[in-house]
């Protein structure tokens, strides 16, 4: 297995899952710079954040495909609003914003995920590898036949970890990990690394290509 990394947001900035062969490497590290920093020598780079973001109020086409593509789900997909919504100072601001572009306020998560957002469109030139992933679509893409509950719940983090020991050895990727990241985000970097790897091989699928106005692309990968 070629090393490939997944990214998950955490209280601590981000959580880093470094997959390679024999097990995984596990970092929290504070930013975009330090993510692409601690793997920069991996093949692929998965990462659950909205990469690119429109300048207008049109709708991103990959969030509408993801949310589709996951159907009672749906409700994980946060669509990433305009950039000029994220800058927004408070929640009440980012809602007049967004309603004078397009029509629809933001929900308060949407808001406080912003900064997030921000901290990777703030990278002008991002690694062709450094790729958006969907935690929920990749883990329904590797386990189709799993009914997957809330991954909050004790039987929802028991069949992420079922599904993703399709992939990984749990007792190696689950045996050391960092201090400053919750589990479903651990999880959800591991999911994130195994749609990296599908892109470093070739195999991932693409949804809503397009690129945002700094020309960049735009889509999510699984």
């Amino acid at each position: 297995m070629t090393e490939v990394a997944g990214v998950d947001g955490s209280p601590g900035g981000w959580v880093v899952a470094r997959v390679r062969p024999g097990g995984v490497r596990w970092d929290v590290v504070p930013d975009a710079a330090a993510v692409l920093a601690g793997t920069a020598g991996c093949a692929a780079v998965g990462v659950d954040i909205p990469l690119g973001v429109h300048a207008t109020a049109a709708r991103r086409a990959c969030d509408d495909v993801t949310a589709r593509r996951l159907g009672r789900a749906r409700s994980s997909v946060f669509p990433a609003p305009p950039r000029e919504v994220l800058t927004a100072p408070d929640h009440p601001t980012a809602c007049e914003r967004a309603r004078a572009l397009t029509g629809k306020a933001i929900s308060l998560q949407t808001f406080h995920i912003a900064p997030r957002i921000l901290d990777w469109d703030a990278v002008l030139d991002r690694p062709a590898n450094v790729v958006e992933v969907h935690p929920e679509l990749a883990l329904r893409t590797l386990a189709p036949d799993v009914t997957f509950t809330s991954k909050k719940t004790a039987r929802g983090v028991g069949q992420r970890i079922a599904a993703l020991a399709r992939w990984v050895d749990p007792a190696l990727a689950l045996a050391d990990l960092p201090a400053g990241a919750r589990l479903d985000d651990i999880l959800d970097a591991l999911a994130a690394a195994w749609s990296a790897q599908r892109f470093a091989r070739g195999e991932a699928e693409i949804l809503g290509p397009e690129r945002d106005d700094r020309g960049r692309p735009m889509c999510v990968v699984v």
